[in-house]
């Protein structure tokens, strides 16, 4: 960063704070992570503040004015069309004003800050038997005021309206700081509405032909709210302008109703054309939603590690209808009744809760799932969501499909086809070929505009047009309605303050495009990046900013991001890494190298749990990332003292197994304690684990061979479970045995070097893992399935393991590998032992979830006939993480989200169960309560 960026930096956060603002920051960290937003677009701010109080917003605005900065308001970041960057002042709304003020049950209204989560007000109302209509698929994270900027609407908005019609009365200040209470009973006119009123009286014929056409036209300023036939709404007008003519400081929102029973029918069909032709058919019966997908959508769900696809019915493309009613009987019926108007190949009605979860989330997931190709090129937001009369539809999208072949591009269509709204990622050629990446860019955007005006629709059809269509209004809209959206904006907004560049004199859509400044980086690299074309810049640029890292995915199983969820702070979410890495990697931003303060502030509370590797639907893998700048950081300099000690554990461990005793005697000793603590870097809070008496593999060195003849299986006994829970060793043996596995256990020779990855020393974990892949490629090669224990080290061999030493000895030792209930729920003819009424808390270690997934052991307990409470997040230990100085607290927090809280709950003959050593020590750390790894728990009740 240049002198006088900082210089200019500095004083606007010098002023920002003189005006009482306390929470202001223009260090080159925020800059990053407020650099960008869900779109393609770039720009770097002065300062970024968060609002502690809605006044406060005011007081923003009154800066920006006084010196002349721009400024823009952004809620949870979410924005696709690039309406929440900007170069000035960027408002956060999200961190600070959070609060439902209040809910009037009786009028259905409830009144919000504008930082309030979408969700978090769902679930305010729910025990009134009260939603928010309005349910974009970005529901978990994005917030009331962010949908206010854009008209959000959603999926369900074909059943409940777009914000705009559910938006009763808005608190705002305008660009000019003047306060407004619009849908109050002031007695006065203020001076901006009387002006506002004129300028309408002056083109009502223009209003009334050109804007309001259809449900879905939200591109511009939605004036139509403002004709005299529609009372002079200007609350509604406002919705949809996106930042650029009033800050937002509270809103009330009208709620409607919930219906106590939901379904869907879920209808194939030969093509996603023919699923659109379809559509308006299907809308006399009252769906609350009618969603299109296709082929090409479901298949990148597929591919991503670990996914469980629900089950659709046959055909190439989708509809998914949402019915209501007061009973399931009543929601039947009316399936019935569209599957006799829908002409469909093949259907599937659908009422239990949880299948219809899954296949709803395929499209929540849409944005991210389409950020990829078939082929597996990045694809790119831009033209986004355009919407045309879903009369419309089917023609549109064949001439769309064919614009695409014409531009030799591919993309992911999908979308809300009751409404006509279309979404699609498109590979625009910014990184394959830099040159002409603008150039492609620029070039269909235009075209499709011209595509969509044909059709008589809307270049925007929820997430507004930002940076990435605003210039293109020309082609919707005449001189004459332009010329009023430039009024409009010098009434409210005189000074041109508010998120310049956008809807009015507007920016060029291929100007500050992220993607394509970003150089490549391809060589120097520790990791091979195979599905990034062995690229940094592509892995990192996965990263579109669709934020469900943002979301607290726990209560639905997801891990993504642990550390989020604990201190709901940018640079703590998956994202925010991502946008610190992609400034590292930008030119002349505040992010320089790869040992920036910036890069490792940012990464210092990233787990490497991987839960992003799954949960993330563009693919993000932090973990993998983190290691590779760690390695290019501390790469022949000297490392941090717990990369030398907790890093390279396994070699401690060796050595400590020749005299456990008094290995555990020094640690145990008060002095002792501290000073390994000390060495190792480990928080003095934390208490350090016992060596085992004597390792699994010595005592297995000592049993008697086996000698019945079952199928053979390789027990891969990892360096944790070998130095300190033996036991998990020998009680997985047990279960095989008992399962008619003749038990063989590889040389010890064979770790993951786990520890090496997560700390960057990522050569001496590519001899580690080499050689542990010699050792077990023979069996792999002979057909002998390799049983795992430890989740962490069996992810090694199913992932990193063919990163690190890439090749076909890799490829088939993963192949090969299993976790335990993989392993028994594929054994032909073996019962798990009755568990039955067993109460099972049960803690996935993060690395399963995200790599080998968690089902087989779900399933295998409910078979044996457990009660199985299924936790999601992390424990918050994830390795040498939580008991690192300067991690103890943030390592609590995350435990006591939800594990702590479930095994204080726990009844008294109920077992923990946590496979992962990290989940296990944690309980043992925090809870005082030991964790049963499966093979113990299962073990244990064999004779029974």
């Amino acid at each position: 960063m240049s002198r006088t960026a900082a210089a200019e930096g500095a004083e606007l956060a010098a002023a920002l704070r003189r005006a009482g603002l306390t929470d202001v920051d223009d260090s080159g960290l925020a800059r990053a992570l407020y650099s960008s937003d869900g779109s393609l677009y770039r720009v770097l701010p002065r300062a970024v503040v968060r609002p502690r109080h809605p006044d406060e917003l005011a007081g923003v605005l009154e800066v920006c004015r006084e010196l002349g900065v721009p400024l823009t308001a952004r809620g949870a970041g979410t924005s696709i069309a690039g309406n929440a960057v900007g170069a000035g002042v960027v408002v956060d709304t999200s961190r600070h004003l959070t609060r439902v003020r209040a809910i009037d049950p009786e009028a259905q209204t409830a009144t919000v800050d504008p930082g309030v989560v979408q969700a978090a007000l769902q679930a305010a109302v729910r025990p009134h038997g009260l939603r928010f209509g309005p349910d974009p698929s970005t529901h978990n994270r994005c917030t009331v005021g962010g949908m206010i900027g854009n008209n959000a609407c959603g999926s369900r908005a074909l059943g409940y309206g777009r914000t705009s019609d559910n938006v009763v009365g808005l608190d705002v200040v305008t660009g000019g700081g003047e306060r407004l209470r619009l849908g109050t009973a002031d007695v006065a006119t203020p001076v901006v509405l009387e002006r506002l009123r004129e300028l309408v009286a002056g083109d009502l014929a223009a209003i009334r032909t050109e804007l309001g056409r259809f449900g879905r036209q939200v591109s511009g300023y939605s004036l139509e709210h403002l004709l005299p036939e529609r009372g002079f709404d200007v609350a509604r007008a406002l919705v949809g302008s996106e930042g650029t003519l009033a800050l937002v400081l509270g809103a009330t929102v009208r709620l409607v109703e919930d219906a106590p029973c939901r379904g869907l029918v879920v209808l194939g069909y030969p093509s996603m054309a023919e699923a659109a032709d379809a559509t308006p058919g299907l809308l006399s019966h009252g769906p609350t939603a009618v969603e299109g997908l296709d082929e090409r959508i479901v298949q990148r769900l597929r591919d991503v590690p670990a996914a469980a696809v629900p089950e659709l019915p046959a055909g190439a493309g989708w509809l998914i209808v949402e019915l209501t009613g007061d009973t399931v009987a009543e929601v039947e019926a009316r399936a019935r009744g569209v599957l006799a108007d829908a002409g469909a190949v093949d259907s599937l009605v659908v009422t239990d809760v949880a299948r219809a979860a899954a296949i709803w989330r395929i499209r929540e997931d849409g944005a991210g799932l389409a950020a990829r190709t078939s082929d597996g090129r990045p694809a790119h937001a831009g033209w986004e969501d355009a919407a045309v009369p879903v009369e419309r539809l089917g023609t549109y999208l064949r001439e769309f499909e064919a614009l695409l072949v014409e531009h030799d591009l591919q993309g992911v269509p999908y979308g809300h086809f009751g409404d006509g709204c279309v979404h699609v990622r498109i590979d625009f050629p910014f990184g394959r070929e830099p040159d002409r990446g603008r150039a492609a860019y620029r070039a269909f955007v235009t075209d499709a505009a011209a595509l969509v005006a044909r059709h008589g629709g809307s270049i925007s059809g929820e997430h507004g047009d930002g940076r990435a269509r605003s210039e293109l209004l020309t082609t919707m809209y005449s001189g004459r309605v332009l010329s009023l959206f430039e009024r409009v904006k010098a009434v409210f907004d005189p000074d041109d303050v508010l998120n310049p560049g956008v809807l009015v004199r507007p920016a060029p859509v291929d100007a500050d495009v992220r993607v394509a400044d970003a150089p490549l980086l391809r060589t120097g690299l520790a990791l091979a990046y195979p599905h990034d074309g062995g690229d940094f810049s592509n892995a990192v640029h996965r990263c579109t900013g669709v934020g469900k890292c943002r979301a607290d995915l726990t209560d639905s199983g997801g891990v993504m991001c642990p550390s989020f969820v604990a201190t709901r702070e940018e640079k703590d979410s998956t994202r925010g890494r991502a946008r610190v890495l992609q400034e590292m990697l930008a030119p002349g931003g505040p992010v320089e190298g790869w040992r920036s303060p910036e890069v490792h502030e940012a990464l210092d509370l990233c787990l490497s749990c991987k839960g992003c590797a799954r949960d993330c639907p563009t693919g993000v893998d932090m973990a993998a990332y983190k290691s590779e700048v760690l390695h290019q950081s501390h790469r022949r300099r000297i490392r941090p003292r717990s990369h030398y000690v907790l890093g390279r554990l396994p070699f401690w461990s060796d050595l400590a197994a020749r005299t456990p005793t008094l290995a555990n005697g020094f640690m145990r000793s008060k002095l002792g304690g501290r000073l390994a603590k000390w060495t190792a870097g480990v928080d003095q809070r934390r208490s350090l684990p016992a060596f085992a008496p004597q390792t699994f593999r010595a005592g297995w060195a000592a049993r008697p061979a086996a000698t019945h003849d079952g199928p053979p299986v390789a027990l891969w006994v990892d360096s944790f479970t070998d130095h300190f829970a033996p036991a998990v060793a020998h009680a997985a043996v047990a279960v095989l045995e008992d399962a008619g596995y003749r038990v063989q256990v590889p040389g010890a020779d064979t770790c993951c070097g786990l520890t090496w990855i997560t700390t960057g020393q990522l050569d001496a974990a590519r001899r580690v893992v080499g050689s542990t892949v010699a050792a077990l490629a023979p069996l792999a090669a002979a057909g002998v399935p390799i049983a795992g224990v430890e989740p962490s080290c069996t992810a090694v061999l199913r992932g990193e393991a063919k990163d690190l030493v890439p090749g076909a000895e890799a490829e088939a030792v993963a192949a090969a590998t299993r976790t335990l209930a993989e392993l028994l729920t594929a054994t032909p003819g073996w019962r798990p032992p009755d568990l039955g009424g067993l109460p099972v808390v049960a803690q996935p270690h993060c690395h399963h979830h995200a790599v080998m997934g968690w089902t087989p052991d779900e399933t295998l307990l409910r078979d044996a006939g457990a009660t199985v409470q299924r936790l999601g997040g992390c424990c918050g230990l994830a390795g040498n993480w939580g008991v690192e100085k300067g991690h103890h607290d943030v390592s609590v927090a995350i435990a006591e989200h939800q594990l702590l809280p479930a095994v204080r709950d726990l009844p008294d003959d109920g077992v923990v169960l946590a496979d992962g050593f990290s989940c296990r020590t944690q309980l043992d750390d925090l809870a005082g309560s030991r964790g049963l790894h499966l093979a113990e728990l299962l073990a244990r009740h064999l004779a029974r």
